[in-house]
């Protein structure tokens, strides 16, 4: 299986509840915080809802 690193860009200041939950069930608590992920399809997903506030990188 593949590998993400996913990236902190935005902030989830002003967002909605589900978003920043989205965020801290990734493990990222702070802007431009790094964490990597297997691109399993719940991940992808979970990605995809807070596409707007992170940068996803193939490893």
């Amino acid at each position: 299986m593949a590998r993400i690193k996913v990236t902190q860009v935005k902030s989830t200041i002003d967002r909605t509840k589900r978003q920043k939950n989205t965020m801290i069930a990734l493990g990222i608590k702070k802007m431009n915080q790094s964490v990597e992920h297997e691109a399993t399809p719940q991940i992808l997903g979970m990605v995809n809802k807070v596409n707007h506030l992170v940068v996803v990188e193939e490893i």
